[in-house]
């Protein structure tokens, strides 16, 4: 993972943990809301229904309290005028009997009020409490409320931003000591393991028969545990400081990295070619990274490309603004749902004889990636693979930089 990467995921992993405790906070503090309101609402209801009973139970001959309206018919009205609609002649159907009790909430007036009905010994009566005051208490309440739940909210997003920093700090330390002591391991590990293999190499020369034969797989091993040490001494550095970029002709690296490859592809019987024009395929990057991503993708192709087989390095110009480069093969292939798996770290493919290329595809895409390009494969299985990587290309006669 480059470190712009990295560095995208801790911080959506901060926003993440800031987000989810924001939203717990808030849900808390609505939970609680909602009680505190529902808990006014019962309690004004059972208040308005007590004041009601109260106020029929006493009868006409008491004052009713205010808003409230109590109507006998035939015994007792309001002293001033009622709103209008009251009373509710129809309401007298749901009390026929002594003892009925009938309770209702409507909106009369555009205000709504509490209603209770009661058949006491033959006489109904109709109370009416206007809910005034209460809608307003619960309207000052859903202010407080909606006040609380924006100041909860500014608070949890500060505590848990500072909560996520602390949480994540953890994981960027080992991710910076990890990158740390992947470089400093590859870097301790590259000149010995280089003496190692000329040493083989001399010895390899100097003997013959079954010694010579022992001495050319030790020449491979070495080999392969110092390509090894490159693709992490790469990856390493693509996890650190991004290094100066220059202008690098990728014609001249393509046909530098055949010429590398061409002695292994002679003894392989596999036959290797750069297909090219007579122009500058200029982009601007690193000239050692794009020399690995190179050397990789031939490296895979020559693993995975049986005798009689062939390779080919195409480079052309698709538009004004990319240099793209292909490397097709006429090897076993893979299937197409393993297109997007074999640039995974450690990934293994069914066929072919070659090194893994699970890491080394993996950093050829951090490479890319990093310079700003895309790369993608595409095979079939028994009839090879084609890997195209595009770059942006780079003005040879502007400024800065020069070919490398």
């Amino acid at each position: 993972m480059s470190p712009d990467s990295e560095e995208r995921a801790l911080r959506r992993a901060r926003w993440v943990i800031t987000a989810q405790i924001a939203v717990v906070v808030s849900l808390l503090v609505a939970v609680a809301g909602a009680i505190a309101y529902g808990i006014l609402l019962s309690g004004q209801h059972a208040d308005a229904d007590r004041l009601l009973a109260r106020t029929i139970q006493l009868g006409p001959g008491a004052t009713p309290p205010g808003c409230v309206w109590l109507f006998t018919p035939g015994v007792h009205a309001p002293a001033g005028p009622p709103p209008p609609g009251m009373p509710i002649p129809e309401l007298a159907a749901f009390v026929p009997s002594p003892g009925d009790v009938y309770t209702d909430r409507r909106s009369i007036g555009g205000m709504t009020h509490t209603i209770r009905v009661e058949n006491h010994g033959g006489v109904v009566s109709q109370a009416f409490f206007e809910e005034r005051y209460q809608v307003e208490d619960r309207a000052s309440l859903v202010l407080g409320l909606g006040v609380a739940e924006v100041l909860a909210l500014l608070a949890a997003l500060g505590c848990g931003r500072v909560l996520a920093r602390r949480a994540i700090r953890p994981l960027e330390d080992a991710l910076r000591r990890q990158r740390t002591f992947v470089a400093d391991a590859s870097h301790e590990l590259r000149a010995p393991l280089t003496r190692l293999h000329t040493r083989a190499q001399l010895l390899a020369r100097r003997s013959s028969g079954r010694d010579a034969a022992e001495l050319d797989q030790l020449v491979r091993g070495t080999r392969e545990l110092g390509e090894v040490v490159e693709d992490l001494l790469l990856s390493a550095q693509a996890c650190g400081e991004r290094p100066s970029l220059e202008l690098v002709e990728l014609g001249v690296l393509a046909e530098e990295a055949v010429a590398a490859e061409a002695v292994r592809a002679s003894e392989g019987q596999v036959r290797l070619a750069v297909t090219r024009e007579r122009r500058p395929y200029v982009v601007q990057g690193v000239p050692t990274a794009l020399r690995r991503v190179l050397s990789a993708l031939l490296d895979n192709a020559l693993g995975h490309t049986p005798p009689g087989g062939s390779i080919e390095v195409w480079l052309g110009v698709p538009d004004e603004r990319h240099v793209e480069l292909r490397v097709r093969d006429t090897g076993v292939g893979f299937p197409a749902t393993d297109a997007d798996r074999i640039f995974e770290r450690f990934a293994r493919g069914s066929d072919g004889d070659g090194r893994r290329f699970g890491l080394g595809l993996a950093l050829v895409r951090e490479v890319v990636t990093g310079h700003g390009g895309t790369i993608a494969a595409a095979a079939r299985p028994g009839a090879g693979a084609t890997f195209t990587l595009r770059l942006l290309r780079a003005d040879p006669s502007g400024p800065g930089g020069h070919l490398a």
